[in-house]
């Protein structure tokens, strides 16, 4: 029997989100490689991501949900959609690493000096549209 990857994460947790979704639409599905993932996570790279598969005959199905979950815009705790500050879209990368201030890039350099994992990262979202950083919290609260 075949096996497809319809989507690969950089951690378990992504993983199970989508399996559960498209369980619950009747698609049997397959986690690989999320043990060797969780043990170190900078093996992510080297093998690829958590990779979530489906069999052949259901990859077409698999897809079009994913596709219909990327379509579905982020709401806040008002089910408001959240937007873009910038330029306004709905379209944006969630739990991005960023890299853009004093505090990511100190612990990266850190992290190559001792060869650990980096313990601090700002995490924000990221427009895909105009490529700007921002926290879902302070537009929330704003």
């Amino acid at each position: 029997m075949n096996f497809i990857t319809v989507a690969t994460f950089q951690s378990s947790i992504e993983a199970y989100i989508l399996k559960n979704h498209l369980e619950g639409a009747g698609i049997t599905c397959f986690i690989f490689d999320e043990h060797i993932v969780d043990m170190n996570p900078l093996y992510s790279n080297a093998v690829g991501g958590v990779k979530v598969k489906v069999r052949q005959n259901d990859s077409t199905l698999a897809n079009e949900l994913i596709q219909e979950l990327n379509k579905t815009p982020y709401k806040d705790e008002k089910d408001h959609v959240v937007l873009c500050p910038n330029c306004g879209s709905s379209e944006f990368y969630t739990d991005f690493n960023s890299m853009r201030n004093p505090g990511s890039i100190l612990a990266v350099l850190t992290s190559f000096l001792f060869a650990v994992f980096p313990i601090y990262k700002k995490r924000v979202n990221r427009c895909k549209k105009c490529d700007t950083e921002f926290d879902q919290k302070k537009i929330v609260e704003g």
